[in-house]
């Protein structure tokens, strides 16, 4: 028998991670590193999603606590998309992808994860990628540590501002 091991998952898996409050609104309140934060804009800065649906699936997201993206004031809404935009370029560089998913999952019955606080999601993906690990396994294998798609991210949004 084969194991995947995946114990940095362990926390997610079982809810040890959950804190109260708000995990956008506490990770600006962190060092860039220990928040997974690669980018600080004046109204949104951009993350690391801690559980990846792939390598390189950051989340675009407000500083303001917003439930609705009509909310968001029209200059945070500018620079969602124009951070959108260069995290396109970063990722096509970066990873060779074959397509870029871009999503918002407003409110609980669209699966949010965070109801309460609106992101934009930006993954690479390539033709292929749901194997039967991600198909039966319900189990999603990821080459690269989030530590290092960090550094990689950081720095080439750095280079081509």
């Amino acid at each position: 028998m084969d194991y995947l091991w995946t114990p940095w998952r362990y926390a997610y898996v079982t809810g040890a991670d959950r804190t109260p409050g708000c995990i956008f609104c506490d990770a600006p309140k962190q060092t860039d590193e220990k928040a997974r934060i690669v980018y600080r804009g004046t109204g949104c800065y951009i993350i690391l999603n801690t559980y990846p649906y792939t390598n390189g699936h950051v989340m675009i997201v407000p500083y303001a606590h917003l439930d609705e993206l009509q909310k968001l004031p029209a200059l945070a809404a500018d620079e969602m998309m124009t951070l959108t935009q260069r995290m396109e370029v970063v990722l096509r560089s970066l990873y060779r992808p074959d397509g870029i998913n871009l999503g918002m999952n407003i409110g609980k019955a669209a699966g949010a994860g965070v109801a309460g606080h609106i992101h934009m999601h930006i993954l690479p993906r390539w033709v292929a990628d749901a194997n039967f690990a991600s198909v039966i396994g319900e189990t999603r294998v990821l080459p690269e540590a989030l530590e290092t798609t960090w550094q990689r991210i950081r720095q080439a949004l750095a280079e081509n501002q």
